[in-house]
């Protein structure tokens, strides 16, 4: 029987997963959390939907080892290569971030899509909501992780991929987990496109989960514990600087996963 006191793992390919974080901690101030930032190997999105699902195995099965009550893949990329065979074969309860925000969007006429190449190309939000226009940003991510977002190149870049976009969008799903911290310059570009990514949607469907479930934390203190297969110094300052403050912090070398 699963421990409710037991600490909910949350993973990315790095920082993007923070978004999702953030939302979780809102909707569940009183549960503790393992986030894992697979810094050594981000990004996912260029590389082979294979190669991503194996990542995302190994590190559920750290998750696990490390005693979490559920896991929430905070990562487009690997939701689109790793579920729903991660929820299907896995003994705790997994919730990606595709189908909530997929879910939102189908209140909206003209939906399109901006995400990685992998998640693009998977065609895994086709599953939920029919698309009008799906454009692959593969320069965002890296641009987060450098700590680019108020750039005046992000706004750059942001033109370059989005100024094909049809003239009557009505939403936009930033199918990645960093593209919030672009909305700054998406909005530019794409004025009056009501912006949509998957925390808050995903944060209220794990909240819904554990609640049915019986496994909500009822003496959790909001703790949280990142870990991280890069450098943990340069982690941290990137982390203080999207305003995450991380007091626990730890390095995983790849041969543990």
């Amino acid at each position: 029987m699963k421990d409710p006191k037991a600490p909910i793992g949350v993973f990315d390919s790095g920082v993007g997963g923070l978004t999702v974080l953030s939302a979780l901690r809102q909707a569940l101030p009183r549960e503790d959390f393992l986030y894992f930032g697979d810094t050594a190997r981000v990004p996912y999105g260029g590389k082979p939907l294979p190669m991503v699902r194996r990542f995302a195995w190994e590190i559920a099965g750290f998750l696990l080892r490390e005693g979490v009550k559920a896991i929430v893949v905070a990562c487009n990329t690997a939701s689109s290569a790793a579920l729903p065979e991660l929820a299907e074969d896995l003994s705790v309860p997994v919730f990606g971030v595709l189908e909530p925000v997929a879910e939102e969007a189908r209140a909206y006429g003209k939906v399109g899509l901006i995400g990685t190449q992998a998640t693009v190309g998977s065609r895994a939000y086709e599953r939920y909501v029919r698309l009008a226009w799906a454009r692959a940003c593969p320069l965002f991510v890296p641009l987060v992780e450098e700590g680019l977002w108020d750039d005046p190149v992000a706004l750059l870049v942001a033109r370059h991929y989005l100024e094909e976009a049809p003239k009557d969008l009505e939403a936009l799903i930033l199918g990645c987990t960093h593209y919030p911290f672009l909305k700054g310059a998406i909005g530019k570009v794409l004025p009056g496109v009501r912006l949509l990514d998957s925390g808050e949607a995903t944060a209220r469907r794990v909240a819904e989960a554990l609640r049915r479930e019986g496994l909500l934390n009822p003496e959790g203190q909001g703790r949280v514990v990142h870990y991280v297969t890069g450098d943990p110094e340069s982690y941290q300052d990137l982390a203080g600087r999207l305003g995450v403050r991380v007091e626990a912090l730890r390095r995983v070398n790849l041969e543990e996963l």
